[in-house]
């Protein structure tokens, strides 16, 4: 019944995360989409919202019930000789720890930013440039192919490395490729972004 329980869990949070990440993503580019400050503005705060709202609590409950049933059902730290299991966890640890660096500061400034925006009634160049960082955007592109990632290997726990490794080199290549493609998509000439 404990497994059942901490499986539910697990899913619930994959399904929260899920939610948050699509959210996100739907309100970025939203962002992107307009020249209005207002509705630019708007767009930012809707990412904080289900970042905060759906994918903190998700990634919580996800590290609470993975590392019980790690430490229950699959031996405490006996679980780095399993690849899928392995390949979760450093994955998870790696999107938990840049979610809460990279990406969350980075939503923050642009936050704040557009703030500063709306009470100059413009995009003021700070913004427009915080738009155009390369870092931020990578990792915020990656986060849904690694997600994907975690939810293949947990479904079909591979008994080697092959499909981590495949599965890493196509998440990178997807972000990269959304990175290059989507700014260019809504970019005008003088930075702004297009309505």
């Amino acid at each position: 019944m404990t497994h059942d329980l901490l499986k539910l869990a697990h899913i619930i949070g994959t399904v929260l995360i899920g939610a948050g990440l699509i959210g996100v993503w739907i309100n970025d580019l939203q962002s992107r989409q307009t020249a209005e400050l207002v509705r630019f503005a708007e767009s930012v705060r809707n990412i904080a919202v289900f970042y905060d709202g759906l994918v903190v609590p998700g990634a919580i409950i996800l590290l609470v019930s993975g590392t019980w049933m790690i430490a229950v059902f699959y031996g405490g730290w006996n679980f780095i000789a399993i690849p899928w299991l392995a390949g979760m966890v450093a994955l998870f640890a790696f999107e938990f720890i840049e979610g809460n660096t990279v990406t969350r500061f980075y939503f923050m400034r642009l936050r704040r930013l557009s703030e500063e925006s709306l009470a100059a009634g413009t995009f003021t160049l700070d913004l427009i440039k915080a738009r155009a960082e390369h870092g931020p955007t990578f990792t915020h592109f990656l986060d849904l192919p690694i997600l994907f990632l975690i939810v293949t290997l947990g479904v079909l726990k591979p008994n080697d490395w092959r499909l981590f490794f495949a599965g890493l080199l196509l998440a990178l290549v997807i972000a990269i490729a959304l990175m290059i493609i989507v700014p260019r998509l809504y970019s005008r000439p003088d930075g702004n972004v297009n309505s």
